[in-house]
């Protein structure tokens, strides 16, 4: 099941795994582009696990739409409290090592059903974007399956499927 607000989309799935080990697959960036439910996400640049807030990580993105195909994000951890929540903002280097993000971010809740059952919600939140972006840039910039087919994945991936 998804939502769809005027600022942000979330869906949430029940995962047969404890709460620990669905946040230590998040918190692991190699394992992003398997969750991922756009297609977008190619490999992770930065593969130590998330830590603490204010981590910055990288991803090796592809997007037939971009103007490069392909390009990389800079995401800068804004939540990390294991194992409930982990979420970050995505951004890009501006090349001269400033980091700009765009007012964007994900974010991973988990909710413990029992020893070996967790409720995942997965918000994608625009909120915070200026107009200067949503003048050239449409929100969400994908259908919101991609957040249900994110958690699936997710899903597969802590099963050992």
């Amino acid at each position: 099941m998804h939502i769809v607000d005027q600022e942000n989309v979330t869906a949430t799935l029940t995962v047969a795994a404890p709460a620990e080990k669905v946040f230590a697959v998040l918190a692991d960036p190699t394992a992003h582009a398997g969750i991922d439910g756009t297609g977008w996400v190619e490999e992770a640049v930065d593969q130590v696990p998330l830590t603490e807030a204010g981590q910055i990580f990288r991803m090796g993105m592809h997007h037939d739409g971009h103007p490069n195909g392909d390009y990389q994000t800079a995401n800068k951890v804004h939540v990390l409290d294991a194992p409930r929540a982990i979420g970050w903002f995505t951004g890009y280097d501006k090349g001269d090592g400033h980091l700009e993000f765009g007012g964007w971010f994900w974010r991973y809740d988990l909710a413990p059903l029992g020893p070996s059952e967790t409720e995942v919600t997965l918000t994608y939140d625009w909120s915070a974007v200026p107009q200067s972006i949503r003048d050239y840039l449409q929100f969400p910039p994908f259908g919101p399956e991609h957040l249900t087919n994110s958690l699936r994945h997710l899903a597969e991936l802590v099963s050992g499927r």
